[in-house]
């Protein structure tokens, strides 16, 4: 199968938001290249032997590559996304925001990537590896969790995830049931599971994102007795929120963009056990506020806050 390649010329500060948008247009799959340059904590917890020297330096730039069946109309997805950069460029900066076009073969980007994705130590405790690369020397009490995300989100990788991993963590107990809403590839419960949580339903409205979650759970030799997926949209459709369970879960976690999380805060104590815990990240920091008073307004109280870089994760807890 050949694809249409179409990049997106932009800055690094507007990559997650264009990212997301392509999602929402039909890409089949996003990429991004830029010269952003790994922190001495990124080294310390990346698990790499080598880094190129001949990166160029960080100039704020970044292209997004995003790909299209080639029988899709090649005129209206272009007309779709520059309507979006023009409707992203009236609350933020998007660089020069040109486009250009190309050609690709399904084997190119669907496992180029996997030569940049390397294990990641998270914390004291746990260590994401993708599946085809390989560790040594890991003790016995370290968690490893296995990922390959196929097309879904969700390497661990990316700072959103690390702060939901960390918000997530101390509400972990033996019978805690975990909801994961926005699933991508799994990896916020998976590691709910190695934790010791019981039990995870997983919801998302991707198909990509059933079919990396199940085979992460199987990589990870989690028995299909201890989880649930489900495609689905709690937001549009209350019948199929009302079948995931009222009132049972203890932790509901969401990684997704803010202004996905602003109407789920809304139904969201439909799945809370009366002390639970909302656990939410993927909020930019310019939406930190809007969020904040979002939350209050549905009666909850916000019990942490963490941040990376311009990502912002919250805990709360119904007052």
């Amino acid at each position: 199968m050949g694809w249409n390649k179409i990049t997106i010329h932009t800055l690094t500060s507007a990559e997650d938001m264009i990212s997301y948008e392509l999602t929402q247009l039909g890409a089949a799959g996003v990429e991004v290249e830029d010269h952003v340059t790994l922190t001495e904590e990124e080294k310390k917890v990346m698990y790499v032997d080598l880094l190129p020297d001949e990166i160029a330096p960080d100039d704020g730039t970044a292209k997004i590559h995003c790909y299209f069946d080639e029988n899709e109309n090649l005129e209206k997805i272009t007309m779709d996304i520059q309507a979006m950069l023009q409707r992203l460029s009236g609350f933020m900066d998007i660089g020069e925001g040109r486009i250009s076009f190309g050609k690709t073969k399904e084997e190119d980007w669907v496992n180029n990537w996997k030569k940049f994705f390397k294990p990641i130590q998270l914390d004291e405790q746990i260590i994401i590896k993708p599946t085809w690369e390989t560790l040594d020397h890991v003790s016995d009490d370290m968690i490893v969790v296995e990922i390959d995300p196929g097309t879904a989100f969700g390497t661990g990788s990316h700072e959103t995830t690390k702060l939901c991993i960390e918000g997530m963590k101390p509400y972990i107990k033996e019978n805690t049931k975990i909801l994961d809403i926005g699933c991508g590839s799994g990896i916020l419960s998976v590691i709910g599971l190695k934790l010791g949580a019981n039990h995870a339903v997983l919801t998302d409205i991707d198909p990509n994102a059933m079919i990396a979650s199940k085979e992460n759970f199987e990589v990870n030799h989690i028995s299909q007795d201890q989880y649930d997926l489900y495609q689905g949209n709690v937001l549009d459709d209350a019948q199929f929120a009302k079948s995931l369970g009222e009132k049972c879960y203890p932790v509901v976690v969401a990684n997704i963009l803010a202004d996905v999380i602003s109407p789920l805060i809304e139904i969201v104590d439909q799945f809370l056990t009366e002390d639970g815990v909302f656990v939410i990240s993927g909020i930019i920091d310019t939406k930190e506020e809007e969020i904040s008073q979002k939350l209050e307004t549905y009666g909850f109280k916000i019990i942490e806050t963490r941040r990376m870089k311009d990502w912002v994760s919250m805990t709360a807890k119904k007052r």
